[in-house]
This record gives structure tokens, sequence and C-alpha cells, in this order.
């Protein structure tokens, strides 16, 4: 029964797993992609905002903190739940894979916004400072003076990202956004597969560290500059 129960169908799956191995790298790719931008912009405006910055706003600070602490702390598969009418809204439909890329971004975006800030706040107020003797206006030293000081440990921070949104993608399933985490529960652990199952996440486990590992060089690199 056992021995049954370990020869995984490959020749049945495989074509299903490649389409879930796919899935995966298309909902990650697209969530960092448009998640770390938008959230490159929220944590520049908390950190530009908050009191002593260069673009001080107390209002606009006020309004973000307040939306970043609210939406962090809620788990991935309730958010999903709670977002169902304005995924439909904005997608027309709540399931899907592009339905799951969404409310992925919005997850995500916060959370990158906040380890932005976190970044960004490690910064030497005299080398703003000396920027702003010079006459150089805000956008300006956002440019060239915050975003290439923090760039290594930013770089780290978006590995951290990245490594969290796969495990998102791997909830997805619950919306039939497909994946590899959907492929595990349906094919492994439903089905009673347990080579399907660890095969499954033997493969999330070398896309995460493949992408630790470039990451920390990558950190590094930038670093010793």
């Amino acid at each position: 029964m056992n021995q049954m129960i370990m020869a995984a169908d490959w020749d049945r799956l495989g074509g299903t797993f490649r389409d879930a191995i796919l899935d995966t790298l298309i909902m990650v790719s697209i969530t960092m992609v448009v998640s770390g931008l938008l959230g490159l912009a929220v944590g520049l405006l908390l950190y530009t905002t908050r009191a002593g910055g260069i673009l001080q706003n107390k209002v606009v600070y006020s309004v973000l903190n307040v939306l970043v602490n609210f939406v962090r702390p809620i788990p991935f598969i309730i958010l999903i739940v709670a977002m169902k009418p304005l995924t439909i809204a904005v997608m027309g439909t709540s399931i899907g894979r592009d339905a799951g890329i969404f409310v992925m971004v919005v997850a995500a975006m916060f959370s990158v916004a906040r380890i932005v800030e976190q970044n960004l706040v490690t910064i030497d107020p005299g080398v703003i400072e000396a920027a702003r003797s010079m006459g150089a206006g805000p956008w300006t030293i956002i440019r060239t003076v915050i975003i290439p000081e923090a760039l290594g440990p930013l770089v780290l921070g978006y590995t951290f990202i990245f490594i969290a949104i796969v495990d998102m993608s791997a909830m997805v399933g619950y919306i039939g956004g497909g994946g590899l985490g959907d492929f595990a529960i349906v094919y492994g652990y439903r089905a009673f597969d347990n080579e399907v199952m660890y095969v499954a996440v033997l493969v999330i486990v070398i896309i995460v560290q493949a992408a630790q590992l470039l990451g920390n060089w990558l950190s590094k690199k930038i670093m010793r500059r």
C-alpha cells in the first residue's frame, strides 16, 4: 500500500506539474514587480513625510501609517476573503490566478512599504542635510542620495518579500489560482501521494534558496562599493 502511495504517475501529472511551476513563477514575478514599485513609492512617502522629513506632512504620514498598520497584520488567507468585493470590482472575478495576483499585490505592497521605510530611517541624516545645503531639491535627494544610500539593505528587504510572496502563492490555490502549493495539496496531500507533495515542496524550496543566494550576493556586491 505504501509503495503505491509513493509511486507517483508522472506521465499523467507531468504536464500539470509544469503548469503549476509556471503559474507560481508568473504569480511571484508579477506580484514582486508591481508590489515592489508601489511599495517603494509608499515607503518613500512614509519616510519623507514623517516629522523632520524632506516632505514633512503630518496628514499624509498619518493616513499611510494607519493604512499600512491595518493591512499588514491580516493573515493572507483571511485577506483573500475580506478583499473579495474589491477583487471582483477591479478584476471582474474573485477566483483564478489573476484575482490571486491582485490580492497578493495588495498584501505585499504594504509589507514592502514598511520594510522600505525601516531601511531608509537608518540613513545618516547628515548626508541628507549636506545635500539640502547644496541646494538639492526633494526629488533630487530621493533619487541621488536616499535610494543609493539604502540600496544594499533594500535588496535584502526585497529578498525577504520575495520569499513571503512565494508563501502567498501557495495559498492562492484556495481561490483556484493554481501554482505549486495547490498542486501539492490537490495531487499530493489529498491524493495521499507523498512523492508528489515532497517534490512540489522541494521545487518551492529551490526557488526560495536561489532567491536568497542571489539577494545575499547582490547586497554584498552593492555594499562593498
